[in-house]
């Protein structure tokens, strides 16, 4: 067995892609890169382009809506080994939310246009993406979900 090395290790590694067929984590690797975010940094801003997808190696992030009063507020904290930024997958690829790094945090970012070309052009490569982007969704939708119960208490 060869030895994977650098980024393709990195994305191999990472809960979202484990275990993915060499073939496929070649191709998703080469719309990768490594990134780092300071504290308060901006992954992205609600409205703004869905075009990158980040899988989360080290830190947090918080996930925050818009109050509509000046204010935001964080309705979920994703860390190590969780993705942010599904809006790519999706037309119109806008961000619906924004994501802020919380501590120094590094992720890799995935080039959504370079990913999705790839999984347009390799329909078994789409699928599973998809196949490991929807569990990821639904867990994201139920830990939301917890998190608001949580600060604005269950509905009695």
């Amino acid at each position: 067995m060869a030895v994977i090395e650098g980024l393709e290790r990195i994305v191999g590694e990472h809960p979202f892609f484990a275990n993915l067929d060499a073939d496929f984590l070649d191709l998703v690797t080469g719309c990768a890169k490594n990134v780092r975010y300071d504290p308060g940094q901006h992954l992205f801003r609600e409205g703004g382009d869905a075009d990158q997808f980040f899988l989360v190696r080290d830190g947090h992030v918080a996930l925050e809506f818009a109050t509509g009063r000046g204010s935001s507020v964080t309705f979920l904290t994703v860390g190590p080994g969780d993705a942010v930024g599904y809006s790519w997958i999706f037309p119109p690829y806008e961000w619906d939310y924004d994501a802020r790094a919380v501590e120094a945090t590094r992720v890799v970012a995935l080039d959504a246009v370079c990913l999705r070309t790839k999984c347009d052009a390799n329909t078994a490569l789409g699928y599973e993406v998809m196949k490991r982007a929807v569990p990821f969704i639904v867990e994201r939708m139920k830990a939301a979900r917890l998190q608001a119960m949580d600060v604005y208490g269950a509905a009695s």
